[in-house]
């Protein structure tokens, strides 16, 4: 009978480990989504920028007065 008590504990013991590293892959996930958004309106605002002509490119940028 001890025998089934232990798998029964050792099973409960493994369930409960992956229950933990499902819930922190899942921060992970959720942090990750957020920084891709992140990174998708900063691209998105560049873009506009580039397009507005706010930038402009490195052959048309002045060369730095060291030059």
């Amino acid at each position: 009978m001890d025998s089934l008590e232990e798998r029964l504990m050792n099973i409960e013991i493994l369930i409960a480990n992956q229950e933990k590293m499902l819930e922190e892959l899942n921060q992970v996930i959720i942090s990750q989504a957020d920084a891709i958004d992140f990174l998708k309106k900063q691209n998105t605002s560049l873009m506009g920028s580039l397009e507005q002509g706010e930038i402009k490119s490195l052959s048309e940028e002045a060369p730095p007065p060291h030059y």
